[in-house]
């Protein structure tokens, strides 16, 4: 594989990387709340737990 090759599979992987990323939803979004919603909670970190306490309850 030459060098050309590995630079672009580099690019494509970090644009893919920074698209995913750039899709997030901010945290305390109505849409970050829900996607909390449909997470199991047993997947949540003691930082998610925190935020959806502070952001997503009433």
């Amino acid at each position: 594989m030459g060098w050309t090759q590995k630079m672009l599979i580099a690019l494509a992987a970090m644009m893919v990387t920074l698209t995913l990323v750039a899709c997030a939803p901010e945290v305390g979004s109505r849409d970050w709340c829900s996607n909390m919603q449909h997470t199991p909670k047993t997947d949540w970190t003691a930082n998610q737990t925190s935020d959806f306490a502070k952001h997503c309850m009433p």
